[in-house]
């Protein structure tokens, strides 16, 4: 007589023990131009996230990142090197945000570079954008943005930060001069990405995506 019992744990536990979790946030800095303004930027955005809570940080800088543009499935050494220091966070993550400025009414060829190296590391995972620049603050480049991440199975979440005529608003230490309006649209972006960030890491938890 077989008196094994199915001990798996049911989809509410797994819920509950996922939202005991911290999520883990990888903030990519899509810029590595000379002169670049992103980390004025990504240091005001970093003090919004580590005020909001609830998330372990990790950044992806692209200035420190030589990843080709020249796309191959055998990589040299080189390049392994270079993706070592990048796929390792992407595949940790729960969920991103990408910074962004805006170059030519698009987003920087480093950001599709480091897009296009990676595939599985996006997949079932939030993203969330902040993005600076002229008149359009950056919103272009975001709006290119949304179909190639959604090619890439991820989930784009609808609120963002924006900052346009970026240099004008903030002052030589980083402080952003009137911040009430970009702090609110901070914290609201970042309640969404956590609220899918725990939907999508519980779900695949339950049943791994794609299956």
């Amino acid at each position: 007589m077989n008196t094994t019992t199915d001990v798996s744990p049911s989809p509410a536990a797994v819920l509950s023990a996922t939202a005991a979790k911290p999520l883990k946030l990888a903030v990519i800095v899509g810029s590595n131009r000379e002169g670049r303004f992103g980390p004025v930027v990504a240091e005001w955005l970093l003090r919004r996230v580590r005020e909001h809570q609830g998330f372990e940080i990790d950044v992806v800088d692209l200035a420190d990142v030589d990843l080709p543009t020249s796309l191959s499935y055998r990589p040299d050494a080189a390049t392994r090197a270079e993706l070592a220091k990048v796929s390792p966070k992407l595949a940790a993550a729960d969920a991103f945000v990408v910074l962004t400025p805006e170059y030519n009414h698009s987003y920087p060829a480093s950001l599709k570079s480091l897009i296009d190296w990676h595939h599985p590391e996006w997949q079932a995972k939030p993203i969330a954008f902040v993005s600076y620049g002229g008149l359009s603050g950056g919103l272009r480049s975001v709006e290119h943005l949304r179909p190639v991440f959604a090619e890439l199975h991820a989930v784009t979440v609808r609120e963002t930060v924006s900052f346009h005529n970026a240099g004008a608003l903030f002052d030589d230490e980083g402080n952003h001069k009137e911040p009430a309006a970009a702090e609110a649209a901070a914290k609201a972006m970042l309640d969404q990405l956590a609220w899918w960030a725990w939907a999508l890491r519980a779900a695949k938890e339950v049943r791994p995506y794609g299956s």
